[in-house]
């Protein structure tokens, strides 16, 4: 089984960085495309980023791209979200996700192509 975990959420002000962790516990992910995912209180669960995780292929959302970076670690089993330069509007429960399907990057950014989920970090940025 694949058992996936988020950590390094918490409060900033606006304007600084964070950075989130995805640990993969179980099969390793050396054959999983990846991805990040956010939601507000409210609101939909909205595409972050997505990274394939043996070609090394990103791909981002118009709202992150520029000021978000996605990257993993291959030998601990772990992607990351560099988050920098942060708004009032980033503000949300960040969730990790795994899918088994290889597929174009762009595909990624729909849910119901992962096949794992993390239970989430919240991230909060006060203006």
């Amino acid at each position: 089984q694949v058992q996936l975990v988020e950590s390094g959420g918490g409060l900033v002000q606006a304007g600084d960085s964070l950075r989130l962790s995805c640990a993969a516990s179980g099969r390793t992910f050396s054959n999983y495309d990846m991805g990040w995912f956010r939601q507000a209180p409210g609101k939909e669960r909205e595409f972050v980023a997505a990274i394939s995780w043996s070609g090394g292929t990103t791909y981002y959302a118009d709202s992150v791209k520029g000021r978000f970076t996605i990257s993993r670690d291959n030998a601990k089993n772990t992607m990351y979200l560099q988050m920098n330069s942060l708004k009032p509007e980033d503000t949300a429960v960040y969730y990790c996700a795994a899918s088994k399907t290889r597929t174009i990057v762009t595909v990624l950014a729909r849910t119901a192509v992962y096949d794992y989920w993390g239970r989430g970090t919240q991230v909060t940025v006060s203006s």
